[in-house]
């Protein structure tokens, strides 16, 4: 879990308006994907959610609507915690940071950890894998409706989120790893 190192403040033409606050992160590869990154702004343009987009490297050629604002590069860290979905392409940061903040994930990997990441999220039924490049408008917004109306998912993520929370896992981890150099070899958990 990366510490937030900035802050973020949501945009009066946002915070202004009423519906969900979504998330969208296709990470650095993925939002060089204009093409994808247009498909998804323009369909979540159709909702009457805001939308917070890490535009990634090619942000220039992203057009965003009313309902959306965003930026090449976002302090991630510090925008999670405030927004109700997020929608990602499921790399390990991001999934370890939504769970850490009990969000809801919709999952549109595209290669190595993140299909596994996106198959789990799914199966555990803490979000829901898309096709990445064959979803349906209506399989997209649906998917954000049915995760954004679950109070019983809602309820179990909060749990979830306050249990890691409260874990300090980081700490034990560096402790841990303090342990197997003093030592020079392998201890237990």
């Amino acid at each position: 879990m990366r510490a937030a190192e900035a802050t973020y403040e949501l945009p009066d033409q946002l915070a202004s308006r009423d519906g969900a606050l979504i998330y969208l992160s296709l990470g650095s590869l993925g939002s060089a994907d204009v093409e994808l990154m247009q498909r998804l702004v323009d369909v979540l343009a159709t909702t009457d959610h805001r939308v917070i987009v890490s535009k990634g490297p090619l942000a220039d050629e992203i057009t965003l609507h009313d309902n959306e604002t965003g930026e090449g590069f976002l302090p991630q860290p510090a925008i999670l915690p405030m927004v109700d979905l997020v929608i990602t392409h499921g790399g390990n940061n991001t999934v370890t940071e939504s769970f850490h903040h009990g969000k809801p994930m919709i999952v549109l990997p595209l290669f190595w950890d993140q299909v596994d990441n996106a198959q789990r999220v799914d199966e555990t039924g803490f979000g829901k894998r898309l096709s990445t490049y064959g979803f349906d408008d209506g399989e997209l917004t649906g998917a954000i409706d049915r995760l954004l109306g679950d109070p019983a998912l809602a309820a179990r993520l909060a749990a979830m989120s306050a249990r890691i929370k409260s874990t300090s896992g980081t700490v034990r981890a560096a402790d841990l790893i303090e342990q197997v150099a003093r030592a020079g070899e392998a201890v237990t958990a």
